[in-house]
């Protein structure tokens, strides 16, 4: 029921204003944090943040080091924590929280210290967050800049009051300075290799005198005015007729003086209210870029509050030293050095929708992330598939390759091309110092053309389906610049070949004198395959569907294929495991047989209905997605977000079109959500999508003009896109089985060549 009072509320304040310029209020950073380990319905958090911001802000209402640290159900509040964690899975770094307290001699432990809440009295909006701290009767609210933020605590009644400031553990320091109102201190808490200097310095200056103070070590109250050890933290008493305390904050990477810096340069005299309305205004700019008329008014809060988490990751992990210059602090090395840094980012989920996204609407932010790639690889001698903030042992694949080959033949420019192209080339010659990094299995898949099964290799058929789509990307980009090896990465890109069994049409695995992996059970979740089975992976053929069809049979038998993933039961072998873990079960509960929406592998293949002569049933299943596995609701979304993947998908289905192959630079179209969309481009040209018609039951494209000529293709090109126009649509409630059936209407295949 509280989930219902949720929605109703959230769609009658966001319609009290229907305007393109507040596009901001239909943000809603509670969906998708009613998830825990078993159960991910977004494994999200209330990030209270920037765009791209180098800090972000959430409640806490879990104790600290959980990575489930924001939970919908939850009834109390911790703190309020500056966190840089893009997953619970990868978990957090550098964290600190604040918590306003009553009391002479507040609670310090975490677990105990607790605040009761209500959702009732809780705003969270991407730029600002209120709520009311009952036990201790105050009002607290937050607003962030890109390094610093604000907050404001309003108690309601005289006493004692104070504000007790958690450094965590594995390491921290706080000093108390009442001359200056202010709590210095580092946190260096993480959870993945980083060098040993690690440290997130961070400054809080209040508005108030102190009247007294306190530190802690561990659960022991010192009276020191500074402390550091495994895990401290400080406590800072005001007079009990103080009602209100204001508190700016900072944190660097790089020194105190470098945080000092960042609060000058990010708030200086700024009073709370302005920092709010500047973060307004940052977010507002960005939304601007995309508007919508049309649809329901939960379409609008699914489709920005899914455009929010989009622009979350990856994190600006560079700062501005006292010259302005652009510096940042290696994760990888330890130094600090010039330059573009960011981090937080699984390659593996984001190269699929969020990079292609990024080319579109923020080709300038694409350039930068590659200049940090360039910066990494030179840093670490690696590009960095999984960072948070270094490189982290999580995942497979070498998809580095697709995020600069796509910015590349995309016409983004600005950095060395050559040294990347370099690194992507090291990546395909053997692994690094972690199984991620590089390419496990180099040694099998470069002399055998796939990673065998039976070698001791986990995800084997996974990993040989994603380097070959590596190599297609590393072939295309090496042919740019006029490489002489690019033709053996176009051999290696057909690899794919060797992992699929014609006997059944699924990818499977296979052992190292050729025979195929017994017994074989398309459902067998793991082994061979990444969090998902063969249904999943059987599609990871990005860059060559058409050749995908011609193994299966052809056109029909492919489309026939496609069909079974939803007709069939939603069977599954666990054994790999050992128990049903929570992918499986969001599949399950969907009830939409063999689809797992929840996960990234088979998200783009509904799109694959373009290339054997189904359009319409990519029309028809991607509107059923969007309807079915995004809501605004704190149950809202079907699995794991991870850094912004998942509503990617949904951005860019809302659009009507999705890239399937990124390297490709084309888009496959399915059905726009909106009956107008306009896309406001940073060339300064605009395009926009007209879908006349378009309803909840009108989802199938009859007619297309682009530019006023008739369309009958399946895809549009990144180029189309960038030189603005008009793609005007025709919908209907029955598809049209005639259109964009023919040879000519396919998008782009290697297999067509």
């Amino acid at each position: 029921m509280k989930k219902i009072l949720f929605l109703l509320t959230a769609i009658l304040f966001f319609s009290q204003k229907n305007d393109a310029q507040n596009s901001l209020r239909y943000v809603n950073p509670l969906v998708g944090t009613d998830s825990d380990f078993s159960l991910s319905t977004g494994n999200t958090y209330p990030a209270i943040a920037l765009p791209w911001g180098m800090n972000f802000w959430t409640p806490q209402t879990a104790p600290n080091g959980d990575g489930w640290q924001y939970a919908y159900d939850a009834n109390k509040i911790r703190g309020f924590k500056q966190t840089h964690q893009p997953s619970p899975w990868i978990n957090d770094y550098g964290a600190f929280s604040l918590l306003p307290m009553t009391g002479k001699n507040p609670e310090v432990r975490d677990k105990k210290r607790g605040s009761w809440y209500s959702h009732k009295t809780e705003t969270a909006m991407a730029h600002y967050y209120q709520v009311y701290l009952a036990d201790y009767d105050c009002w607290a609210e937050i607003t962030p800049t890109e390094r610093a933020a604000q907050m404001r605590f309003r108690w309601g009644q005289e006493g004692p009051k104070c504000v007790l400031l958690d450094a965590f553990d594995k390491g921290s320091m706080v000093k108390i300075i009442p001359a200056e109102r202010k709590i210095i201190g580092y946190a260096q808490n993480h959870h993945g290799k980083v060098p040993d200097n690690f440290r997130n310095y961070f400054v809080a200056v209040f508005d108030q005198d102190f009247e007294g103070f306190s530190t802690f070590s561990d659960t022991i109250v010192l009276k020191d005015a500074s402390v550091e050890g495994k895990h401290v933290g400080a406590v800072v008493h005001f007079k009990p007729g103080v009602r209100q305390v204001g508190v700016k904050l900072a944190s660097s990477f790089i020194s105190h003086e470098q945080a000092e810096l960042n609060l000058q340069r990010e708030i200086g005299s700024d009073a709370f209210d302005a920092t709010r309305e500047k973060a307004r205004q940052s977010w507002e700019r960005i939304f601007a870029r995309i508007q919508v008329q049309g649809g329901l008014e939960t379409d609008k809060m699914n489709f920005y509050t899914a455009l929010y988490r989009v622009m979350l990751f990856p994190r600006k992990f560079f700062e501005y030293d006292a010259k302005g210059q652009m510096v940042h602090y290696s994760p990888y090395n330890g130094q600090v050095l010039p330059g573009y840094m960011f981090t937080d980012n699984g390659f593996w989920d984001t190269f699929r929708a969020v990079f292609p996204l990024f080319s579109v609407l923020f080709p300038e932010l694409d350039r930068q992330i590659m200049e940090g790639l360039v910066n990494t690889y030179k840093e670490s001698g690696w590009l960095p598939e999984w960072a948070s903030p270094g490189h982290r042992d999580c995942m497979i694949g070498s998809n580095s390759s697709s995020l600069i080959t796509e910015a590349w033949l995309k016409g983004i420019r600005g950095y060395d091309i050559n040294l990347l192209y370099e690194a992507m080339v090291k990546n395909s010659q053997g692994v690094g110092p972690y199984s991620s990094v590089g390419r496990l299995g180099a040694e099998y898949y470069n002399r055998l053309g796939y990673v065998p099964y039976n070698v001791g290799i986990n995800e084997n058929a996974a990993r040989t389906l994603e380097y070959a789509y590596a190599d297609y990307c590393i072939w295309q980009l090496g042919q740019k610049l006029g490489k002489p090896e690019a033709a053996t990465f176009a051999k290696r890109a057909q690899n794919w070949r060797n992992v699929f069994d014609k006997s059944s049409n699924f990818m499977r695995g296979r052992n190292e004198d050729g025979s195929w992996q017994t017994p074989f059970r398309p459902d067998k979740w793991g082994d061979a395959f990444t969090e998902g089975s063969s249904w999943h992976y059987t599609w990871s053929v990005f860059h060559d569907p058409s050749g995908l069809a011609g193994a299966m049979g052809g056109k029909a038998q492919m489309a026939a294929k496609l069909d079974s993933i939803f007709s069939s039961a939603p069977t599954f072998d666990y054994s790999y495991y050992g128990f049903p873990i929570h992918e499986i079960t969001e599949m399950l509960i969907m009830g939409m047989g063999q689809y797992a929406h929840g996960n990234q592998p088979i998200q783009h293949a509904v799109y694959l209905y373009d290339w054997v002569g189904q359009p319409w049933k990519a029309q028809m299943r991607a509107r059923d997605i969007m309807k079915k596995m995004y809501q605004p609701t704190p149950d809202g979304l079907c699995g794991d977000e991870d850094n912004g993947q998942t509503s990617a998908w949904y951005v860019f289905s809302a659009l009507g079109f999705y890239p399937v192959c990124p390297a490709a630079g084309e888009y496959a179209m399915g059905s726009p959500l909106f009956q107008k969309i306009t896309l406001k481009l940073e060339n300064g040209k605009t395009f926009s999508i007209d879908a006349t018609g378009n309803s909840e039951q009108n989802v199938y494209i009859q007619s297309a003009k682009l530019n006023q000529m008739p369309w009958t293709k399946n895809f549009l090109t990144h180029q189309q896109i960038m030189q603005g126009g008009t793609l005007q649509l025709m919908m209907g409630a029955k598809p049209n089985t005639l259109r964009g059936v023919g040879k000519g209407d396919v998008p782009y295949s290697m297999s067509d060549l």
